[in-house]
C-alpha cells in the first residue's frame, strides 16, 4: 500500500507534532499572559507578621470603580457626584498608579485646579491635605504645616507634583500662597501644561 505508515512512524510523527504544537501554544500563552492592568509587586515577609489580624467583615470596594472615580475626579464633577452617590465609600479611595504613586480623588482634583470638585469632596468628608489646602489658597494652613515641618516645602503629591505646582493651578485663589512658597523656597515656575493661555 503506497503511503502506508507504520505504527512506530505514526507515533513518532504524532508525538513530535504534539510537542511542537504545545511549544507554539505555550509561546502564545506567554504573550496572552502579559497583564493588561495593574500587577501587584511580589512580596514575601522577612519579618514577623503583625499580631493583629483584620476581620474583613465587609467586601472591599471594586478596584475598577475606585480607579474610575479617581480618574473622573480630575475633570468631571457630574460623574464624581454620580459615583459618590452610588458608593459613598469611594470618598477616600486611593489608587497606586505604580511604584507607590498613590492618588485619591481629592488629590486628582487638587492638582488639576478643580476647586468645584474639591469643594464637593470636602463637603462629603474627604480628608483635606497640604496639597489641597495649597491649591485652595489656604495660606494660614500652609504656613502652619511648614512651620510644624519645614521640609514639607519639598513634599511631592500624586505624580510628583510639588506644592508650588498646586499653588499655580489654584490660580487667583492661591496667588498669595504661591508668593509665600516662593519666599520659603524660590523655584523656576514652569507653565502648567493643561492650562490654556
Amino acid at each position: 500500500m503506497v503511503g502506508s505508515i507504520s505504527r512506530r512512524s505514526f507515533g513518532f510523527t504524532f508525538g513530535a507534532t504534539a510537542v511542537a504544537a504545545g511549544s507554539v501554544l505555550a509561546q502564545g500563552d506567554d504573550k496572552a499572559a502579559v497583564p493588561s492592568g495593574p500587577v501587584e509587586a511580589p512580596f514575601e515577609r522577612d519579618y514577623d507578621a503583625p499580631s493583629f489580624k483584620p476581620s474583613w467583615k465587609k467586601q472591599q470596594i471594586n478596584r475598577a470603580l475606585a480607579q474610575d472615580f479617581v480618574i473622573y475626579a480630575h475633570s468631571d464633577l457630574d460623574m464624581v457626584r454620580k459615583l459618590l452617590d452610588r458608593e459613598a465609600g469611594l470618598l477616600n479611595a486611593a489608587i497606586d498608579w505604580g511604584g507607590g504613586d498613590w492618588e485619591t480623588a481629592l488629590g486628582g482634583a487638587s492638582h488639576m485646579g478643580r476647586a468645584d470638585i474639591v469643594e464637593l469632596l470636602l463637603s462629603r468628608g474627604a480628608r483635606i491635605d497640604l496639597f489641597c489646602a495649597t491649591m485652595l489658597g489656604q495660606l494660614d494652613a500652609v504656613k502652619a504645616f511648614l512651620t510644624l515641618q519645614p521640609t514639607l516645602i519639598d513634599a511631592k503629591g500624586p505624580h510628583g507634583f510639588s506644592l508650588h505646582f498646586h499653588a499655580q493651578v489654584g490660580g487667583e485663589a492661591s496667588k498669595a500662597t504661591l508668593a509665600y512658597l516662593q519666599s520659603v523656597k524660590p523655584i523656576e515656575l514652569k507653565p502648567v501644561p493643561f492650562f490654556k493661555k
